[in-house]
């Protein structure tokens, strides 16, 4: 990999942990990452991002790894999240800037497109989608179509409860979320845990060696209370978005989802709704790929969002 500088900075009222590579003059690219994953999961785009000359972000977002990870759930809504990586920007005076993120990190960035559409000119997601804001907590919705069966959502809501398992042993846990999405589809029991009866694969996958693995449990080492926490703030997110309901994502948008990923069969109608509020949108769904996009099918990611990009 390229040289990676790591920073701290003061912004938000938190400690913000980014790494940064790339020549410092050229365009700043920000890569948001999601659950349960940290910024080492960009690891096959920020060398090919700096050769190609942009100047390469990567924060560890608020809850995880060496940033501030606040105790109340509050801490943890939306638009905090998004004032984190709006005053990073502001602290190295980014103008423009092209915003790239996966998972959770996908729905901070749909939501600084809104929020910031003149300094963020193009805009990149991976896996979870977008089409507006719903006309009810989606949460709500969730308890309803859950009252009778297991989801990992409405599983993460009982603090502590999800700490408890996941925390027992961290590289057990990551290595099954990593190795078996189908735990986000399993039916079972309400009231049963997550990962229990769930074998462990022996190898790990190709795209994730030990080394990897390594930074991701030291990710975690203080526990997964911060990153579990934004599960926790769905109806606290809905009802501070009401200014933004009704706006498009106007900004050139490239969206990735593998054929593979559980959220395609969650969000079904969220993916054929987005063309109508993200006009300017490219979608690519990348085969033999499950979750992990950006590791799962690197090479394939990289040509798409080098091309996005230099377009």
């Amino acid at each position: 990999m390229s040289a990676i500088e790591q920073q701290t900075i003061q912004v938000n009222g938190i400690q913000l942990s980014l790494h940064i590579a790339g020549p410092e003059s050229g365009p700043p690219v920000w890569l948001l990452h999601g659950f349960p994953e940290c910024w080492h999961s960009w690891r096959q785009q920020i060398p090919v991002l700096a050769a190609a000359g942009y100047r390469v972000f990567v924060p560890e977002m608020r809850g995880y790894g060496r940033s501030s990870a606040p105790a109340e759930i509050a801490d943890y809504d939306l638009l905090t999240l998004c004032a984190d990586i709006q005053g990073a920007m502001d602290l190295f005076g980014h103008q423009r800037v092209a915003m790239v993120g996966h998972d959770w990190g996908a729905v901070v960035a749909w939501h600084l497109a809104l929020l910031e559409p003149a300094r963020i000119s193009a805009l990149v997601t991976l896996s979870v989608p977008f089409a507006g804001r719903s006309r009810r907590p989606v949460i709500e919705i969730m308890r309803e179509l859950y009252a009778e069966r297991f989801n990992y959502i409405m599983y993460f809501q009982q603090p502590g409860v999800a700490e408890q398992e996941l925390e027992a042993d961290i590289e057990r846990t990551l290595r099954l979320f990593m190795q078996d999405q189908d735990v986000f589809l399993q039916q079972k029991p309400p009231t049963a845990s997550l990962l229990g009866g769930v074998a462990l694969p022996g190898a790990l996958p190709a795209w994730c060696s030990q080394h990897d693995l390594e930074i991701y449990v030291q990710t975690f080492a203080n526990g997964f209370r911060g990153p579990l926490n934004w599960y926790r703030n769905f109806e606290r997110n809905w009802q501070r978005t009401e200014f933004l309901a009704g706006r498009q994502v106007l900004q050139p948008t490239l969206f990735l989802i593998g054929d593979r990923d559980p959220v395609g069969v969650f969000e079904a109608h969220t993916l054929k709704r987005m063309p109508e509020v993200v006009p300017q949108l490219e979608q690519h769904v990348l085969a033999n790929c499950g979750h992990w996009i950006q590791v799962e099918q690197g090479a394939q990611v990289n040509t798409l969002l080098l091309a996005f990009l230099q377009r």
